[in-house]
């Protein structure tokens, strides 16, 4: 066991997470929409599909289900709560993390009982034995109260109920969510050694699934927000969640204060553990739910805890007490954990990418030029890191002959461009060019069509589709403002064009600001001006799809399919082309390159006219 290294803890708030007057839970889980729902009972309707889901966790309930004296009202409260927000916040699945109630009576399960049967056909869910619901060392300890409650029949008829260990106080779910299926253990607070024999089956039934595992005893927090493994947790970590890869996420309860730690299994990779129980809060924990949100294109979980009871209160009738905790807010409470899901579940379940596709598959109507950079396109294609050499001829794949041909800029060296295998996961072809361009001195390459190409003089007066694959380098290193993706050459001066910024511009051209944002600048046959589109700032280390869209009056500039906002307000109308190349990996000022292109460029086609997103190269 070692403490893992690396910042995988987020604690500051997303902009996501800055709804007012909302639980920022619920805020920060809405649903994409754009995949079809999944009915879920009288519950309302999740999204497995969508790329962020919810795991609603319940911690330590016994001192609101005591015989003794107390008030179940918490509870209900929460778990009515949980089950109305299912499709709000693509709510999947709630665990109970045990020490549901006081003492374990038939009295106070009768009253876990009912509470329960109040979401019941509405929401999965599992309960796991505390050591205030059953006694005994282990959980070979035949039959209880709490068995006959929340044992495996219980959960027989639910979709997500996999099955139950011989003693019947361990169970195991799978979930869906984020497009992808989950295994959930819930096991009691004192797991035999039998039944740890039965959790490695499950683990060893499932190898292609991720895990995630609730007990009831796992770790102790500490006065800082760490936390330690208990002498159970330890016992947990070395006979299963150590060796078992697959595990990447354990909650406890138990103990307070909360607190999380992060360790290293015997694979190298994060395992992180996290400890939640509010039983020593006001009003027992007022039902405190503590809302996993899965975000599977971020990267995230984002951790919020709350207490649905109290924010179900009007603000005049809240006493100072009730608004202190009804929603918990201190780093301990609301954080984020960052995981590369791909990477961390890539031992046991690589990520499928979609095979190549040929290019009579992609040639739309209306396809003026495509590249690739698979043999298909570039027959110099070799391996990767493999330097392309001057006069390298990428064929125009729609027949239309606007092949491109290799020109290394200044002089560069021979490593300014070569040949990749890294490709964006949707792109047709497997392949790509890497260019090393930068400046002081200028050096690049590019790729241009050839002087009597079709290409060079088309004016496109009816839209365009402009789309290639990019990405940027990660570290990110030296001065690259303003480098060029692509463009038409020459001097628009030439045109007559006087309007716009400098009668030295390109006509068209899609460049990388300083600020690492997109700036796509064309000057249309209808207008003296160069009406400017900008994007955000791109990340780097990751594959883009980028698309620039004209249909004959405006121009749109889409990053990975979805349209950014500072596009161009002018009316615009086809390109003033000079009857002067195409060129891929740079761009063009007073008619001479500078610097070239810092990246990976991949398929590129150009389209007359203007496509829907669904009608993209990322398309299948």
């Amino acid at each position: 066991m070692t403490a893992c290294s690396g910042n995988s803890d987020v604690s500051r708030r997303r902009l996501l997470q800055a709804a007012v007057g909302t639980p920022v839970a619920i805020a920060a889980t809405a649903s994409l929409g754009a995949a079809p729902a999944v009915a879920a009972g009288r519950g309302g309707s999740v999204d497995p599909t969508a790329p962020r889901f919810s795991l609603a966790v319940l911690p330590d309930t016994q001192y609101l289900i005591d015989e003794g004296g107390s008030d179940p009202e918490p509870v209900r409260a929460a778990l009515r709560h949980v089950t109305r927000s299912r499709e709000d916040a693509n709510i999947v699945f709630l665990a109970h993390l045990g020490d549901v109630t006081e003492h374990g009576t038939e009295a106070e399960l009768r009253t876990a009982d009912r509470a329960f049967d109040a979401i019941h056909g509405r929401l999965p869910y599992s309960v796991l034995g505390g050591n205030h619901d059953v006694s005994g060392n282990d959980d070979d300890r035949g039959d209880t109260p709490y068995l006959r409650t929340f044992g495996p029949r219980r959960f027989a008829r639910m979709d997500t109920y996999g099955g139950a260990s011989p003693s019947g106080y361990n169970t195991f779910h799978v979930l869906s969510g984020g497009g992808r299926r989950w295994l959930l253990l819930a096991l009691d607070w004192r797991v035999s050694d039998a039944s740890i024999r039965w959790a490695q089956g499950v683990l060893d039934q499932h190898p292609t699934l991720p895990a995630i595992l609730t007990t009831h005893d796992l770790v102790w927090g500490e006065e800082d927000g760490g936390a330690q493994l208990s002498a159970h947790g330890q016992r947990l970590w070395d006979g299963l969640i150590r060796a078992n890869d697959q595990i990447f996420l354990a909650l406890g309860g138990h103990y307070w204060p909360t607190g999380r730690t992060t360790l290293t299994n015997d694979h190298g990779n994060a395992v992180h553990l996290h400890i939640a129980n509010y039983q020593d809060r006001y009003y027992g924990g007022a039902g405190m739910i503590r809302l996993y949100s899965f975000d599977l294109v971020r990267g995230m979980i984002d951790v919020t805890t709350y207490s649905p009871w109290l924010l179900e209160k009007k603000e005049r009738d809240r006493t100072p007490l009730e608004a202190e905790h009804m929603e918990l807010t201190d780093p301990g409470e609301r954080f984020s954990v960052e995981i590369d899901f791909d990477e961390r579940f890539a031992s046991f379940a690589p990520p499928v990418v979609p095979p190549s596709r040929p290019a009579a598959d992609v040639l739309v109507r209306d396809t003026v030029a495509y590249w690739r950079f698979d043999t298909s396109g570039l027959p110099a294609a070799g391996t990767d890191g493999g330097l392309i050499a001057p006069g390298t001829v990428a064929r125009d794949l729609s027949g239309n002959g606007n092949d491109l041909a290799v020109q290394r800029l200044h002089s560069s060296a021979p490593e300014v461009l070569t040949w990749s295998a890294e490709h964006h996961d949707t792109a047709p072809a497997h392949a790509s060019l890497r260019f090393d361009g930068g400046k002081e001195p200028n050096r690049g390459a590019v790729l241009r069509s050839e002087r009597d190409a079709p290409l060079n003089s088309m004016t496109f007066d009816r839209g365009y589709t402009i789309e290639t694959f990019l990405k940027l380098p990660e570290p990110f290193e030296g001065d690259h403002a303003w480098m060029g993706i692509f463009s038409w050459e020459g001097r628009i001066g030439e045109a007559g064009k006087t309007g716009g910024y400098s009668e030295d511009d390109a006509p068209c051209s899609l460049n990388v600001t300083s600020e690492r944002f997109l700036q796509f600048v064309v000057y249309p046959q209808n207008l003296d001006s160069d009406p400017t589109s900008w994007s955000h700032a791109l990340p780097t280390g990751r594959w883009m799809h980028l698309a620039v869209v004209n249909d004959g009056r405006q121009t749109v500039l889409y990053v990975d399919g979805s349209r950014i906002a500072r596009n161009a307000a002018e009316r615009s109308r086809g390109i003033t082309t000079l009857g002067k190349p195409f060129a891929l990996g740079g761009t063009q000022s007073a008619g001479d390159f500078g610097q070239g292109f810092y990246g990976w460029l991949g398929d590129t086609r150009i389209v007359a006219r203007a496509l829907k997103p669904n009608q993209f190269l990322t398309a299948r």
